[in-house]
């Protein structure tokens, strides 16, 4: 029969053997190879590095991309899934410059590109064992002995192609940007990557003065970064705005904007005691415009005399604000986007006296000291010369490098870009085909990314990536080289089809300039390993060299998920790429995932040392539980606490619930030899209960399709969750005798066909959330008794639901019945009577009445001798009211204390009739105008001595807690009954076992004893009740008051 089921709830080490069973029979190569014929539901994963540990974060996103996958498996889909790994890129890099103890680009060429370049193959597969483990452990299916590899060279020769179609449509080009660059790794960063690294710093700005030519005057300019000053080349203003000059306390004369005067100014009328300035002249910014003034540093004078080019003078622009500063800016337009524009405007001079390394060059007196430590030096020297009028703190966000924390630079680069701007319209249209979950994060987050989207900074100065396939000539001429086969025919050497496409191997094949028969040479880029991963849905198929069916079948993808820092990384990757060589959206259904924080809302990290292992988390509660948190606890956007507290209560409440229900199950089927196999549900002979449950089960599965079938994955998880708390905890409780009956009657088969229905068929529904626990409930249920089943849960079809049994009728009586019973139990509660005590009468107010079926479930369920349905409780009952303040106030405040009283006055009872009929009170005591909703009131319901009520708006329960010496010792007997049933467990016995009771008690109790004899040894399965010592399990109770001893043992 069914195999004993152990009612600890230590999951881990059967997850282990499930995973095995796994392993050992292919399953998931099965569950693929059985969907061949079905349509395809393609997923694509986001590639992670296998040179960096996985993190708690990386288990919701693995458990998210799981769940969805096996539940489109389940419904007859095709759902290919191939891993991949992300192998190129700076983080690479930096791991392998600390593993040889090597510093920046100029050690690595020092120690040699080609043995760096192996070295960091090596790397990448550094923790691939360790994610694999990871993957299994977690339950996350998917294909990974036959990855996609971004640095393999077919991998690469796709990418190739692309970046040729985008050659061909003249978007790939070669200019000056300003771009966020970082000076500790050498290269530029996409706006992608900009958005993973800003911090809050405090720094120090400049107010700066700059000495008007011809004039006892200064311009006053500020910056936030006066590392920038020794480069500039002009001042700019508003053109529309108003500008003064003023006389200012400090003896200076000032032109500045008028707008700002009172901030910057302001504060030097405390200081001199006297008008902090006084205006002499008002200008608008365009009558300033060609107003030359001296320059602060003569650091530029030979680079700007060189360019023939005019500096030192006021230019106009509208980016300048009026909301900090002076409404003057300093122009340096090597450092800044806007001041690049406005230099291009102007055919300004190009200074740029900072070095690739991020430090000021020899022509300055800052040489070699990095930027941001050159800032406290010019401040000092300015303020030396007396050209500092102010050097304010500040507080701001700044971009720092997501790989090695450097701040950046904006810093003008020579660099290739992708022309994203000349596709907005198309990326737009493209994005608005998408089903973003939320949809909040596609209209906004990244729609608005891409309404201002800017060109794709795609090239980066280092050594380890995708090589960029554009050749050079010295005389201009360059070529985009697209496929393998094209780099062996354009060079005339067809070994050059078998070089590694990467550095420096590729560097060395060079080709024929048609142009004037020089030699060209590949350009020294490699690109952005973002563009690697936006790639993979045609590059890991090698598109277009092969696999051309293929890619068509799996392209565009119906699901991918990840979190949402990734809106500007592989969302837009993906999405970018798309549009530029298909025209069309890579996805088509996107959950973004919140990040995971500690149990405090605090960001984990090493550092704060709120960090969770993740094989630690498995290894102490279980993938399961992990995954059923992450699933039920909030919408999947929405930043996840994660904590032990949490993760065990969720198992305890729905895994806990539904392991102790199925092995409820199998304890008795197997004392029954119930094989649910040999029988069949008919539905005509089963017991409302029966009906009730299995109407549920129905509504559940559709509920759990619709909601997994349009990624409401809190919805279908609350549903189960809902669904398995009411088959345990009413269901199989109010149940239990019939599993108890003797024989094999009707009644009894119905039973556990009911149960044994629904625990399989959510152990189906179940499947794609929590694979484990499933998978043994399956294995158990079906597979030992029905050799023909399928092997494994998730070679199953998803469970469809029979729409004839649903009853409506019956959930909603039902539902009325446990609402009225959680009152009822509120009552006890409050009365401090328990359970097993038996109570005269319940009164219930309610607009409905229940059939005697259903009213006898409820004095079952409560230990009430009767029910009674009234339209009127007012004779125990009554409400009390006083006012909302926080409504109330506002629109009576002058009548609060009159409203108080009156309020304090009313017949409860009457008055709460009114508000449910008129829907509002009038206090024509205190004023006409006076009229209460319901939200204006805060109502509680009283109770007459002897009496306890409970309710809401809709029903109220009121419990006669009056106790006659009858149902007294009803209630002792009850309590003696489960004393000796706990004794039975706590001495060891098996549930079938006979026993022998004996007792010593007082008078009273020993009466209660023997009148009520027969009840108690049939309730215990007891054979004997006696007096006399037997030498069993002894124990001594004090039951309501009285002392009793009680021992137990068990019969022959």
């Amino acid at each position: 029969m069914y195999n004993k089921v152990e009612t600890n709830l230590n999951f881990v080490e059967r997850e282990k053997q499930t995973e095995k069973f796994w392993k050992d029979n292919d399953i998931f190569k099965k569950s693929m190879e059985n969907r061949k014929e079905g349509e395809t539901y393609t997923f694509y994963d986001g590639p992670p590095t296998a040179n960096g540990k996985p993190h708690i974060g990386h288990v919701l996103t693995r458990v998210i991309k799981d769940m969805i996958p096996r539940y489109q498996t389940m419904k007859g889909k095709y759902v290919p899934r191939k891993a991949g790994w992300d192998t190129h890129g700076l983080p690479v890099e930096l791991e392998v410059e600390k593993l040889l103890g090597l510093n920046g680009k100029e050690q690595i060429e020092e120690y040699g590109m080609e043995p760096f370049i192996k070295k960091c193959k090596e790397s990448v597969w550094k923790y691939k064992g360790m994610w694999e483990d990871f993957s299994g452990t977690v339950g996350f299916w998917a294909d990974m002995d036959n990855p996609y590899v971004t640095y393999d060279d077919n991998f690469i020769e796709s990418e190739w192609w692309a970046l040729k179609q985008i050659w061909d449509k003249k978007l790939l080009y070669k200019g000056f940007k300003i771009v966020p660059y970082c000076p500790r790794c050498g290269t530029p960063l996409s706006s992608q990557e900009v958005a993973q690294g800003y911090k809050t710093v405090k720094e120090r700005s400049a107010v700066v003065r700059f000495k008007v030519v011809g004039e006892d005057a200064y311009f006053l300019a500020w910056t936030t970064t006066p590392w920038t000053l020794p480069s500039n080349v002009a001042l700019c203003v508003n053109p529309d705005e108003t500008y003064c000059k003023v006389k200012a306390a400090d003896g200076y004369t000032y032109y500045m904007a008028k707008a700002l005067l009172d901030r910057v100014l302001g504060k030097l009328a405390e200081e001199e005691g006297a008008a902090a300035y006084e205006v002499l002249e008002s200008y608008k910014g365009t009558d300033l415009e060609h107003k030359e003034y001296e320059p602060l540093f003569n650091f530029a004078d030979e680079i700007i005399a060189k360019q023939h080019k005019k500096a030192f003078y006021i230019v106009c622009d509208n980016y300048v604000t009026m909301t900090d500063g002076t409404g003057i800016v300093h122009i340096a337009p090597a450092f800044g986007e806007d001041d690049a524009a406005v230099g291009r405007k102007y055919d300004l001079p190009f200074v740029q006296l900072v070095n690739g390394k991020g430090e000021l060059t020899e022509e300055t007196a800052y040489a070699g000291v990095f930027v941001k430590k050159a800032d406290p030096m010019v401040l000092k020297d300015l303020d030396e010369k007396g050209l500092l009028f102010d050097a304010p703190k500040f507080e701001h966000e700044y971009p720092h490098c997501w790989r090695c924390d450097t701040p950046l630079i904006y810093y003008a680069r020579e660099s290739w870009f992708i022309k994203m701007t000349e596709v907005k319209e198309d990326l737009i249209r493209n994005n608005n085909t998408v089903n973003w979950i939320p949809e909040s994060i596609g209209k906004g987050r990244f729609g608005d990314w891409l309404e201002n989207i800017q060109d794709w900074g795609i090239s980066r100065n280092r050594y380890w990536g995708t090589p960029l396939p554009v050749w050079e000539c010295e005389c201009g001429h360059q070529e985009c080289i697209g496929s393998r086969a094209e780099l062996a025919e354009r060079s005339g050497n067809p070994d050059a089809a078998k070089v590694e496409l990467h550095r420096p191997y590729i560097d060395e094949v060079t080709m024929k300039c048609p142009d004037c028969g020089g030699d060209m040479h590949r350009v020294p880029e490699v690109i952005d390993c973002w563009f690697d991963s936006g790639a993979m849905p045609f590059a890991q198929h090698h598109y277009p060299f092969e696999n051309q069916d293929l890619f068509k079948q799996q392209f565009p993808a119906q699901f991918i998920s990840e979190a949402v820092d990734q809106t500007r990384g592989w969302f837009y990757s993906l999405m970018a790429e798309s549009t530029l060589l298909f025209n069309k959206a890579p996805y088509e259904n996107v959950i973004v995932l919140g990040h995971v924080q500690d149990e405090n809302g605090q960001k984990m990290s090493k550092s704060k040392g709120n960090a969770v292992d993740p094989f630690d988390a498995l290894e102490t509660y279980g993938a399961d539980a992990i995954r059923w948190y992450f699933y039920i606890n909030s919408a999947p956007w929405l930043p996840n606490r994660f904590h032990g507290k949490a993760v065990q209560e969720g198992q305890r409440k729905f895994m806990g619930t539904l392991w102790n229900t199925y092995a409820f199950f199998v304890l008795y089927a197997n004392i029954d030899n119930f094989d649910a196999s040999k029988y069949t549900l008919e539905y005509d002979k089963l017991s409302v209960m029966d009906k009730w449950l299995l109407s549920k089960l129905n509504s559940l599965i559709k509920d759990v399709d619709t909601n997994l079938g349009n990624y409401r994955i809190p919805e279908a998880a609350r549903a189960l969750d809902g669904f398995v708390d009411e088959m345990s905890n009413w269901y199989v409780r109010r149940s239990r005798e019939r599993f108890w009956a003797k024989g094999m009657e009707q009644d009894k088969i119905n039973a556990y066909m009911t149960l044994y229905t629904a625990l399989v068929t959510v152990a189906k529904c179940a499947a794609p959330m929590i694979p484990f626990m499933t998978e043994d409930i399956y294995r158990n249920l079906v597979c030992t008794i029905d050799k023909t089943a399928p092997e494994s849960v998730h070679l199953c079809d998803f469970p469809v639901a029979d729409e004839a049994v649903i009853d409506k009728e019956l959930e909603k009586n039902m539902e009325a019945v446990l609402k009225i019973v959680v009152m009822g139990r509120a009552c006890r509660n409050t009365a401090n009577i328990k359970n097993r005590q038996p109570i005269g009468t319940m009164y219930v107010k309610a607009p409905y009445e229940l059939p005697d079926f259903y009213t006898d479930i409820i004095a079952d369920e409560l230990n009430v001798k009767k029910v009674v349905f009234s339209d009127d409780v007012s004779a125990y009952t009554s409400y009390s009211f006083k006012p909302q303040l926080r409504t109330v106030g506002p629109k009576y405040g002058k009548y609060l204390g009159q409203i108080k009283q009156a309020l304090a006055d009313l017949d409860g009872n009457a008055a709460m009739a009114e508000l449910k009929s008129k829907g509002v009170l009038k206090l024509d005591s205190v004023s006409d105008e006076v009229v209460l909703l319901e939200e204006d009131l805060l109502i509680t319901m009283t109770q007459m001595e002897g009496y306890v009520t409970d309710g809401d708006n809709e029903v109220t329960v009121v419990l006669d807690t009056n106790l006659t010496d009858e149902l007294l010792e009803e209630g002792f007997v009850r309590e003696l009954i489960s004393k000796i049933q706990t004794m039975r467990k706590e001495a060891g016995f098996e549930v079938m076992d006979k026993i022998a009771v004996s007792y010593q008690a007082d008078e009273k109790a020993a009466k209660i004893f023997e009148k009520n004899k027969d009840t108690i040894l049939s309730e215990v399965l007891a054979e004997e009740l006696t007096t006399e010592k037997l030498g069993g399990y002894e124990k001594e109770w004090n039951i309501n008051g009285e002392h009793v001893v009680m021992e137990v043992k068990k019969q022959a």
